[in-house]
């Protein structure tokens, strides 16, 4: 039909299909249906002049129109009639307007004469008026039925196809839109019928023109047309029609509209069509009923529709649900059935098509009630159904079956459809099962690895609706179900066969509780039937499928390992092969496994299965782990970390464990949990574990953490004395960890650094140099006094900033080591004469690879996090030489290759993130030589020496403290070697003595040295003052450091507190209190004293001048008084010219021998004088004490004989007698006077002794002095732990040893008596042997030592069980040695006490057994010990042992001795750090000398001045005005009010010394001086006191030479000031000093001038 006029003809639609094949395209596909709305347009303007013509119309007399029609109708009517074409459709155009406006009597008239003018051969202007004036003329309501008939059959006389919409619009009014069919009741449904198919023929043509005019439209553009627009206007009229005259329609007449109708959705891809024709249908369906043999037509298109076309769902459905509701109802659901039954497995599309249709409605059905009408749904039929056409190909239909499934399980309220309460699902979810297998399709290779399993597929065709989105909906719904009821779910079973059939499509939650339901039914268990297929599936389809979520995973891995421990227990049941083969599967995933959570369970379950299984099986498991390895080591760097997938079902601590871990390192712990299990079971298993162990750990290619994990094993091998092999639990090397940052408190530490420090640019930075860190081949910088390293040096690993080791790390070892050395294997085996157990079982443990990868990594350098780790565990690992016994040619490589790197500083560079610099790498190196040392019985000669050159190479650098150490136990281990290099040695230690924290370790080095003779017996005179050297370079830095504090604080009067907070540095160290700037000052001049005694006797004098001038000259040139300087200048006086010790009074000098003895006693210099003279004989006793000592000499004097004196026998012999005059009385005076009066007679009061007066002040004043020794005296506790022991009372109770431990004890000094003992016994009883008989003791000319062993004090556990007298001596000993042979490591706190500061822990290594002791050693080995110092928490690092060395049982006496007498020196010092300052003996018998003279000195009103303390420096009183006192600045003055210190721990028993650790005692109260006394107030140091003059005191003549021998052997170092006297002039209060220079005051005290 052609659109009408004036319109052209517009596209209308794409080409598509017909039918409903093109539903599937055009309405499925995405595309929109077109819609053309109609629309109607007039074809003609009215004529002009039609208004006029009504205007006459109505001017004309009324009865012109009962005579007929009036002039100009009827003119009109006659040209209408009779008139030419153009008059007629002139007229016939008037005329509607007429009849529409005024109806006319003539209509049929009117009619008749206008008819022919619609003929097919008249013009289409001519046939538009025409219809359009029929049209008007039919519109009279008078019309008869024959005339309605006479119009029906004129218009629907075939016309041309243009005019259609005309005779449509003719027909519509003449049925007033389907209301009125009157004169063609049955004619017009056959009419209707033929129309719309012709009108849906003409639309089809009219769309496909209009695309192929216009090309192929786009999707969703709307075209319309003419045509489209008589077709809606059809469907419009037909359904009108039908729903007020239906009853006029017969069946087939309804059957014919039904055809057409179904015809048209069948073809037709246009959505308006489609809903035109289900309206109708619909229509049709509601006022009327469709014939019975159209029914099923139109439930399979309707059905269609319903699937295919979700626009029209609710459309179709309305129709369909009014038929359903019919009488209908029943024969749909059959007819729905039927389609499902008969289906054919190799069906066309339309049965595809008609299938999924009916599969919609009847899931619509399902959820629908017959209480509402609906028909029901047999369940039995829809499942012989369904099952029927689940076997086709097609995924669209299996997604509408599991779409009607779902529906049944999970209706509109969420409950399940009432029919499938008393029914079985097994069919369903077969039905289901076979649906879901639509949704997956398998790999290529399915069997060629465990990762190519079915997986789902999502057809790009397929609807988002498809087949895997149903499956998964339904899945959910089964699992809801399972989760939400009870165990007892009726339908449990059938619902876990159908998760289980659909395992590809599972959820991990719904595979989960698949796995725990094969679990708890036992359902892979030989037991049960199909429990092959069962563990088949466990295995292949939820373990090996690495898509899933690792617990899910997990879960099916337990399933496996229960199922395999049940095999292997119950031998015999299966065949052993398939249990083989079921570790065998396992094996082939784990090749593949990129899971490191995974990864670890299955590695575990592999270990236990190593170690049970065969050696092939064995292999194959080694095999396995081997190619993780390799394909971790084929992957970029890092990549290997494979932080394992959690899905949300998982706890979020699971995820902590596995973050960040390479695979490779869960197979290095499989690898040493192997071989913790095997080491004491299976020794080949074990050793291959090892080797591969050590591959990993050498491999740079291998993760670092794998790495790592071997070394975390590898560095805890152990041997015991045996050579078993065994692995130590702990690991103490924290100080060294700490030094590199990986403590957590060192950590800490530096982070809180970094943070208080503004960010800074480094002083190579500021230099332009590379960036330190990344490489050591690259940017590399040297330090100072270390070359260039050797460009040969490989490139290591790039730091990647992980800290991936730290210490202490309680996890290190995946599973814990055994309690017991192995059995199996071996470091060493003897020959066959030795007591080895028999070759065949054990297995040597070869350490070589070991240390080949060591030296190969310290060769081709590695990654930081490795190389760090090596650094700090091979040192304690080398201290146990049972391990490396067949390794020593290795040992000798490594110590070659070590000291290689040390010298030419080749040793890789840490990183610049790390913080650390190269000094602090050296350090750990040189602790791993130092634990070398003591294989140096293996060593030749020179490869000791360069040992020992290499620790005097880092003196020199920032590791001077470590080697400092080293050169230490050196002294003892290779005493030749460091003789060889001891004056190279303190050379460099001249250059380093004013660093801060070095200071104390040189200083206490020489100490010990000072100690070993023979080290330096070859020195000559100018080496010995190398010594001498260091020690006043560290007096002179401080010295200035003094003098740069007092400039400061004089400059400065408003000085802030700061400054004395900071004292400490004052002296060169740093105010952390790692050393006590006192200690370190004192002990210089220890020092000095020392090795002045180590000077030979003939050379001392050579010495004096020299040490005297560095001792009392001050850094600005001024005099140096101090106390240290004195009594070290007291000493040197004393032992200058002889190494006599000490002389005591003779006993036998009494009154009953010798008559009336008098007694005086006087103040000389810095001594006290006593002559004790006996007044009838010749005889006297002169007595001096020194700070330093005392000394004792018995004189008779020889009186020249009397002349003229003959006998009476006439010879000489009276005159012989009479040198010693009998009955002349002498007094001590006398003696005095002729051994200091002055010749020639000058009046010089400044040298006068200061007699003292003979009361009991004085008299106590002396006892007191006396009891305070010479000799600083120490205690130090013993303390002997047996095997196993580990609490205090049976540690105490302990009564002896182990033969090495007597030994050691036999080496600390010689056995001493207690009872009746004279010298200061430390607390032990000296009267009932309460303490034990014995005790070993040392002692030389300066210390003495007192050894509390609690092995050799009575132990009665019946009245004593916690052995309270044995810990009231070791409780209050600040230092104890520690023997341990518990074999386990020793707590600090074993003994809680307030005052045990330092344990000098004595570890035997290896470890033996009390019996094993006592076997003979093997021959060409020594026995060393690990010798660590322990101090309590905050106490300094002093020790050259705070980090363990190794000893040999030989050196170890001596060296512990030097240890426990520094640390017990160091201890007294600490121990008054907050209270004052320690007072060492001879100080302290200085002071009291002091006291003395200030207290007995002359008054001021005699005009005198009684002789000061030697040196006393006269120096203005700060803040002085001129004509002020002077004072004298006395070191003997006790500083700040000489306060005597109370100490803490013991009364000593009465008459026994108190110099020990107590201190020095005071002198007797009642005085001046005495404990609390204010010294001020006698003028000592007081401000307010007059400063003394400096003065000489020396003896002016000398009368016999026997006293002359005396005196110049053993007087204080005052005895020939008169050079350099200083004078003094009484003013009136006021005393005027001479100018005093420290030349003068050298020159007075250099004895050796005068001697």
């Amino acid at each position: 039909m052609s659109p009408s006029p004036g319109e052209e003809p517009q596209p209308q639609e794409t080409k598509a299909a017909g039918g409903l094949a093109g539903v599937f395209k055009g309405l499925t596909g995405g595309g929109k249906l077109t819609k053309s709305p109609p629309v109607l347009q007039q074809p003609f303007a009215p004529i002009a002049g039609s208004q006029a013509f009504a205007d006459r119309l109505d001017a004309a007399s009324p009865s012109s129109a009962f005579h007929g029609l009036p002039p100009e109708q009827a003119e009109l009517f006659g040209q209408l009639k009779n008139g030419q074409l153009a008059e007629r459709v002139a007229a016939a155009n008037s005329l509607r307007y007429v009849i529409a406006d005024f109806p006319l009597n003539p209509v049929r008239d009117i009619w008749h004469a206008a008819k022919d003018l619609i003929d097919p051969d008249k013009p289409a202007n001519a046939r538009q008026v025409a219809w359009e004036l029929l049209t008007e003329c039919i519109k009279y309501p008078a019309s008869t039925e024959l005339e309605r008939r006479e119009y029906f059959r004129t218009l629907t006389a075939p016309a041309p196809p243009d005019d259609f919409y005309l005779q449509l619009a003719a027909l519509e009014d003449l049925t007033n839109r389907g209301r009125n069919i009157s004169g063609f009741y049955y004619d017009i449904f056959p009419l209707l019928t033929q129309w719309l198919q012709e009108t849906y023929n003409a639309a089809k043509t009219a769309r496909r023109q209009a695309s192929r005019g216009t090309g192929k439209a786009s999707k969703g553009i709307t075209l319309s047309s003419g045509e489209d627009k008589n077709l809606s206007r059809m469907f419009a009229l037909l359904k009108d029609v039908i729903k007020f005259n239906f009853k006029f329609a017969t069946d087939s007449v309804v059957g014919s509209l039904m055809d057409i109708l179904l015809k048209i959705c069948m073809n037709t891809s246009v959505e308006d069509d489609l809903r035109a024709c289900i309206n109708v249908v619909d229509t049709v369906v509601t006022f009327g009923t469709i014939p019975t043999d159209k029914l099923k037509d139109c439930i399979q298109v309707l059905s269609s529709i319903h699937c295919l076309v979700p626009s029209l769902q609710k459309d179709s459905w309305h129709t369909i649900s009014v038929i359903c509701r019919s009488h209908h109802g029943q024969s749909t659901v059959r007819i729905l059935l039927d389609l499902l039954r008969a289906y054919s497995t190799s069906p066309d599309k339309d049965a595809v098509r008609e299938v999924r249709g009916a599969l919609s409605v009847l899931k619509k059905l399902l959820s629908k009630s017959s209480e509402k009408g609906y028909p029901t749904v047999p369940l039995a039929l829809l499942v012989d159904g369904l099952s029927t056409v689940a076997k086709s190909s097609s995924t669209r239909i299996a997604t509408e079956i599991l779409k009607l499934v779902n529906s049944m399980f999970n209706g509109r309220e969420g409950n399940i459809n009432a029919m499938l309460l008393e029914e079985h699902w097994s069919p369903i979810f077969a039905v289901a099962a076979q649906c879901a297998k639509k949704a997956f399709h398998p790999s290529p290779n399915v069997d060629a690895s465990p990762s190519s399993l079915p997986t789902v597929v999502k057809d790009e065709r397929e609807p988002e609706d498809g087949v895997a989105l149903q499956l998964k909906n339904l899945v959910n719904r089964i699992e809801t179900l399972l989760t939400h009821n009870n165990p007892d779910f009726p339908q449990r079973e059938e619902c876990m066969g159908f998760l289980a059939a659909v395992h590809q499509v599972l959820p991990d939650s719904a595979a989960a509780l698949v796995v725990a339901h094969l679990r708890e039914s036992r359902a892979c268990f030989p037991s049960e039937v199909g429990w092959e297929d069962n563990l088949k599936l466990v295995m292949e389809r939820f373990y090996l499928n690495r898509s899933r979520d690792p617990l899910t995973r997990l879960r099916a891995l337990e399933v496996i390992v229960e199922v395999y421990n049940f095999l292997y227990l119950a031998e015999g049941l299966v065949d052993e092969e398939s249990v083989i083969e079921l570790v065998r599967r396992v094996l082939g995933g784990l090749r593949v496994e990129d899971d490191s959570h995974v990864l670890q369970e299955t590695v575990a379950f592999l270990v236990e299965v190593a170690e049970t299984a065969g050696d092939r099986l064995f292999d194959d498991i080694l095999d396995a782990f081997k190619a993780v390895i390799s394909k971790d080591m084929s992957r970029p760097p890092l990549s290997g970390l494979a932080p394992h997938r959690v899905g949300p079902s998982a706890h979020r601590s699971q995820t902590v464990h596995f973050a960040n871990q390479s695979l490779s390192n869960v197979v290095s712990k499989g690898y040493v949990q192997i071989f913790i299990q095997m080491m004491n079971h299976n020794g080949p298993k074990a050793i291959k574990a090892y080797t591969a162990l050590v591959h990993i750990a050498r491999s740079n290619s291998c993760e670092v953490d794998a790495r790592l994990t071997a070394m975390k094993m590898l560095f805890r091998l152990r041997a015991d004395f045996e050579h078993h092999v065994y692995l130590t639990a702990l690991v103490q090397n924290d100080a060294l960890a700490g030094s590199l940052y990986r403590t957590e408190a060192s950590l800490a530490r530096k982070l809180a650094e970094d943070a208080s420090q503004p960010p800074r640019l480094s002083r190579a930075e500021h230099a332009g140099r590379p960036t330190r860190g990344i490489s050591f081949s690259q940017g590399q910088t040297v330090e100072r006094g270390v070359p260039a390293r050797s460009a040969s040096t490989p490139k290591p690993g790039t730091h990647q900033g992980q800290r991936l080791w730290s210490v202490p790390d309680a996890d290190a070892l995946p599973a814990s080591p055994p309690g017991s050395p192995s059995p199996l294997l071996v470091s060493h085996k003897r020959d066959q004469s030795g007591t080895a157990k028999p070759e065949n079982l054990t297995m040597l443990l070869d350490m070589i690879p070991w240390l080949e990868a060591l030296i190969s990594l310290f060769h081709q350098g590695c990654d930081w996090e490795v190389y760090s780790f090596i650094l700090v565990h091979l040192p304690l690992q080398l201290s146990n030489h049972s391990i490396f016994r067949d390794a020593i040619s290795h040992i000798q490589e490594l110590r070659r290759l070590l000291c290689e790197m040390v010298r030419t500083n080749s040793f890789q560079e840490p990183p610049h993130s790390s913080g650390l610099r190269r000094t602090d790498v050296a350090n750990c190196l040189f602790h791993s030589l130092i634990m070398i040392v003591s294989y140096h019985h293996h060593f030749q000669k020179v490869d000791e020496d360069e040992l020992v050159r290499t620790f005097m190479y880092g003196i020199s650098d920032k590791t001077a403290k470590t080697c400092i150490h080293a050169l230490s136990m050196c002294c003892h281990e290779l005493p030749m070697s460091v003789s060889k290099s001891l004056l190279t040695i303190l050379q460099r230690m001249s250059q380093v003595i004013t660093q801060p924290f070095v200071a104390m370790h040189i200083l206490e080095f020489l100490a010990c040295l000072s100690r070993l003779p023979s080290l330096y017996s070859n020195f000559r005179e100018d080496d010995y003052r190398i010594v001498f050297g260091i020690c006043f370079r560290y007096l002179q830095y401080v010295r200035e450091k003094k003098l740069a504090m007092r400039g400061s604080i004089s400059s400065d009067v408003a000085m802030p507190s700061g400054g004395v907070a900071n004292q400490p540095e004052i002296l060169g160290q740093h105010p952390a209190a790692d050393d006590l700037p006192q200690y370190v000052y004192a002990l210089a001049y220890h020092v000095i004293t020392f090795w002045f005694l180590a000077v030979k006797l003939p050379d001392r004098p050579t010495q004096i001048g020299w040490i005297t001038k560095n001792l009392f000259t001050d850094v600005d040139g001024s005099a140096n008084t101090e106390e240290h300087a004195q009594i070290t200048l007291d000493f040197m006086q004393r032992v200058a010219f002889s190494d006599a010790a000490d002389s005591v009074q003779d006993p036998l000098f009494k009154e009953q021998y010798f008559g009336e003895i008098q007694t005086k006693r006087w103040i000389i210099g810095n001594s006290i004088l006593t002559i004790r003279q006996a007044r009838e004989s010749s005889w006297a006793e002169i007595t001096r004490r020194y700070p330093s000592g005392t000394s004792s000499y018995a004189l008779r004097v020889e009186f020249t004989p009397m002349p003229n004196l003959p006998a009476p026998d006439g010879s000489d012999a009276a005159a012989w007698d009479g040198r010693f005059q009998h009955g002349l009385t002498i007094f001590p005076s006398h003696l005095l006077m002729q051994l200091l009066a002055p010749m020639p007679q000058l009046y010089d009061p400044s040298i006068r002794p200061i007699l003292l007066p003979d009361d009991d002040f004085v008299d106590r004043a002396i006892r007191n002095f006396d009891r305070n020794s010479p000799v600083d005296g120490h205690k130090v506790g013993v303390i002997y732990i047996k095997e196993g022991q580990t609490s205090e009372p049976e540690i105490l109770a302990n009564t002896a040893g182990s033969p090495d431990y007597h030994q050691f004890l036999r080496g600390l000094g010689p056995l001493t008596k207690l009872k009746g003992a004279t010298f200061n016994t430390q607390g032990l009883d000296r009267e009932n042997d309460l303490d034990g008989k014995y005790t070993y003791c040392w002692r030389d000319r300066v210390t003495e030592i007192v050894f509390h062993i609690t092995t050799q004090m009575p132990t009665n556990l019946e009245t004593d069980p916690q052995c309270i007298m044995k810990k009231r001596h070791i409780g209050n000993d600040y230092v104890s040695i520690v023997w341990n042979d518990s074999g386990m490591p020793f707590k600090f706190d074993t003994f809680p006490s307030q005052f045990n500061y330092v344990y000098i822990i004595i570890t035997p290594t290896p470890h033996l057994p009390f019996v094993a002791s006592r076997m003979t050693q093997e021959e060409g080995t020594s026995r060393f010990c690990m010798v660590q110092v322990m101090s309590k928490e905050g106490f300094p690092e002093i020790s050259p042992c705070a980090e363990p060395k190794m000893i040999s049982l030989k050196a170890l006496p001596s060296f512990v001795r030097l240890l426990a007498l520094n640390a017990s020196v160091f201890s007294l010092v600490w121990a008054n750090s907050d209270t004052g300052e320690h007072v060492s003996s001879w100080r302290e018998r200085l002071r009291q000398i002091n006291v003395l003279r200030m207290k007995y000195r002359p008054s001021r009103g005699q005009g005198v001045t009684p002789s000061p303390p030697p040196g006393a420096i006269a120096t203005p009183v700060p803040g002085a005005t001129t004509g002020s006192v002077l004072s004298v600045v006395s070191s003997g003055g006790g500083g700040h009010g000489a306060h005597h210190h109370q100490y803490h721990h013991q009364q000593q028993p009465a008459g026994q010394g108190m110099s020990g650790p107590g201190g020095g005692a005071a002198v007797a109260a009642g005085g001046g001086g005495g404990p609390g006394t204010d010294v001020n107030a006698a003028g000592v140091g007081g401000i307010t006191s007059p400063r003394l003059t400096g003065m000489r005191d020396s003896f002016s003549s000398l009368r016999r030479a026997s006293v002359a021998t005396f005196f110049t052997s053993a007087t204080s170092g005052e005895q020939s000031h008169r050079s350099s006297m200083l004078s003094t002039v009484t003013t009136e209060n006021t005393e005027v000093l001479q100018p005093s220079t420290a030349e003068a005051l050298v020159d007075s005290v250099d004895f050796s001038k005068w001697t």
